[in-house]
């Protein structure tokens, strides 16, 4: 630590803006201009310390070939069936990119239709929506260039696995649906942004438009759109037998909340039926279609979820029906197969899976192999198989598949893994938040430890966003644990693990609640004596960067130290950048009063605090970020370098051509996880 290389301090400008009266500077708003030179010298500067830094560190090196060698298994998603064939995206280990291939059975590999891998040298161009044709001579796919939300769907030819000239760009999140003929496939996407950045396009004004296959896309069809609400948003899918098209407006994605509209496929030209008029709270989600009456999935008046039904016709629908009604543990992702409903539900945020036939009377639990996560579903009414995506911290992502007539389970794809897993365990406890509530906290560990406060220990959390903290499998974690490290995952307010009540508890003005509740886990790992305030770090990505940001300035003397990834963290002007304004009804606007106070009373840029002593902190980022801008990664690290009192290194480190997460190669993933978990190490276990 006392090789460091010498602090940079950022020009400060003399910016402040009156919020309601309070005037709050922002000396740093030119950090927020990623067209800037000034703002690319400063992050090459930037880089160039880390690099400095992470130079010095033995153990560097050493992570990268390891977390090299633990990534090199290969891995496979549930088959999905279409016209004959299985598709499967496989990854050998390495690849940058998974690889679709399809089988006509379940015991071979098959061809290869798609391998990104080709379409970029480093392996930054990834596959986002996907959809093969009803008969299986077309698959549609949108391709995410460096990370970006922004997409351009193209057209593969499965007969002669030839490009069609198909191009089509300015989506975001799209689904891509086929009609019945494969003459065309409805997309949403929308105007040409004509900004002079990734970071400085806005995703207005959504439409639905029609593609014919073989135009070009100025003479696609617009099917739906609202000028009168440009922050709208809409997506069209079918049931699977092609008989319904359905509309889903949206206008968020804080809450389950929008309307629901429906026609018949044949006939392009009709109107939109209602199913759901206004925005439901809750939301309405098509689960499918059997005999013309739609199941629907919804959490209106159902905080832990509930399926009903509803009869369709060319004249309307009828009444709702409760199929599933409303329980006591949250059901997740219901899907329908084998005309049956598969639904999933969390018990203390771990999967049951349950079956159960239309009229709601459960049939069967499916056996999973351990206290884990189902991760996907691949099922189809018209099939007598299911394939269950199942993971946990120590269960590697594995494939089930389950036989509806036999009523067995399987195992259709194993990883194998060099790693002795079977050393390890993970365990399940509960810590006491601030307010008197109990949250679950996954712990996995060597099984022969000693609770004498030495281990090195790595907190991790979300909270918020309905995302529920279940077990997951991470490759990447493996190094932690081999070198004596504790990984421990919270479940914070914020998610559904306990319905929407515990989402409500963690957003808006009960913000709050969600970094107490992940304080109190730091605490509690103290206190049982796993661990010790030196040896105890944090992590969280995106709105858990925004969580690590908070528990930093209100609690910096807890931490031994920070990791601050992809993070939202100025919270008075987050919404005035692409995606942000979406995330209104989570985090309130600091344009309402009301909802100025908390904000500005947790926003993490706003409160560091001068002539503290901050732990070690990495604050992690990257360039064409365009779902959470950089800029406000870039405004906390300048604050933090220039508040602190102490010698512990703080850094920025800006991902070169990547986003938010989504897609990002296996490359960077080594590089970017060797980089972090050397950090931690250097400053909570001495190595």
């Amino acid at each position: 630590m006392n090789n460091l290389p010498k602090r940079r301090q950022s020009r400060r400008e003399l910016v402040i803006d009156n919020y309601h009266g309070t005037p709050v500077a922002d000396p740093y708003r030119w950090l927020e201009d990623d067209t800037s030179p000034e703002v690319q010298q400063w992050m090459d500067e930037q880089n160039s310390d880390f690099l400095v830094y992470m130079s010095g560190l033995p153990e560097h090196e050493r992570l990268k070939t390891r977390l090299t060698d633990l990534w090199h298994y290969a891995k496979a998603t549930a088959p999905q069936y279409n016209a004959g064939y299985y598709y499967t995206w496989r990854n050998n280990g390495l690849q940058n990119q998974p690889v679709l291939y399809r089988s006509s059975n379940l015991d071979d590999m098959g061809e290869i239709v798609l391998d990104p891998n080709t379409l970029s040298a480093d392996g930054t161009v990834a596959v986002i929506a996907r959809s093969v044709s009803p008969n299986g001579n077309y698959f549609a796919y949108s391709l995410s260039t460096s990370g970006s939300d922004w997409q351009e769907i193209k057209v593969l030819n499965l007969n002669t696995m030839e490009t069609c000239p198909d191009h089509l760009r300015h989506s975001k999140f799209t689904r891509i649906t086929w009609l019945p003929d494969e003459s065309g496939f409805y997309y949403t996407r929308y105007p040409d942004p004509k900004a002079s950045t990734v970071l400085a396009a806005q995703a207005r004004n959504s439409m639905v438009c029609f593609h014919s296959l073989g135009q070009d896309q100025s003479a696609d069809a617009i099917i739906h759109n609202d000028p009168d609400n440009p922050d709208y948003d809409f997506s069209v899918h079918s049931d699977e037998d092609k008989n319904w098209l359905f509309l889903h407006v949206s206008a968020g994605t804080t809450l389950m909340r929008n309307k629901l509209f429906y026609r018949p496929m044949a006939d392009m030209d009709s109107q939109w039926l209602p199913i759901a008029e206004e925005f439901v709270e809750g939301g309405y989600y098509v689960l499918g279609v059997v005999d013309d009456i739609v199941y629907i999935y919804t959490q209106n008046k159902a905080p832990f979820g509930k399926v009903v039904s509803m009869k369709l016709s060319k004249e309307g629908a009828s009444d709702l029906k409760t199929v599933i009604p409303n329980g006591t543990e949250m059901l997740e992702f219901p899907t329908m197969a084998n005309n049956q409903l598969l639904c999933v539900s969390l018990h203390h945020a771990i999967h049951k899976v349950k079956i159960y036939d239309l009229k709601g009377n459960i049939i069967k639990d499916i056996d999973l192999p351990t206290s884990g996560s189902v991760n996907g579903l691949s099922a189809k009414n018209s099939r007598t198989e299911c394939f269950i995506e199942f993971a946990s911290f120590l269960y590697p992502a594995t494939v089930l598949r389950y036989d509806f007539e036999t009523g067995k389970t399987s195992t259709w794809f194993v990883p194998k893994i060099d790693f002795p897993l079977d050393e390890y365990e993970t365990v399940q406890e509960f810590c006491t938040s601030k307010d008197g509530t109990q949250i679950p906290l996954f712990i996995t560990r060597k099984k022969e430890f000693i609770k004498d406060s030495s281990n090195p220990t790595h907190l991790y959390g979300y909270g918020g966003f309905s995302v529920n903290m279940t077990p997951s499998f991470s490759a990447s974690n493996l190094v932690w644990l081999e070198r004596g490290g504790i990984y421990v995952q919270a479940c914070t307010r914020g998610g559904l693990e306990y319905g929407e009540d515990w989402h409500r508890a963690g957003m808006l003005e009960s913000k709050q609640n969600v970094f107490d509740d992940f304080i109190a886990a730091g605490e509690y790992l103290i206190n049982e004596k796993y661990t010790s305030r030196e040896k105890l770090s944090i992590r969280g990505g995106s709105n858990g960067g925004l969580l690590t940001g908070a528990c930093l300035t209100q609690r910096p003397d807890l931490f031994g130290a920070v990791i601050v990834q992809v993070p939202v963290l100025d919270m008075l002007r987050y919404h005035l950048f692409t995606a942000g304004r979406y995330w209104t009804g989570e985090y309130g606007c600091a344009e309402d009063a009301k909802e100025f106070e908390f904000l500005y009373k947790y926003s993490p840029l706003h409160n560091v605090k001068m002539n503290t002593v901050y732990p070690p902190t990495l604050v992690m980022t990257a360039d064409t970020d365009d779902r959470v801008v950089p800029g406000q990664a870039r405004k906390f690290a300048a604050t933090l370098l220039a508040a602190d009192a102490g010698d512990n290194p703080i850094y920025i480190r800006i991902e070169k051509s990547a986003g938010h997460g989504g897609g990002k190669p296996v490359s960077k993933i080594i590089e970017s996880s060797a980089d972090m978990f050397a950090f931690l190490l250097a400053n909570t276990a001495g190595i």
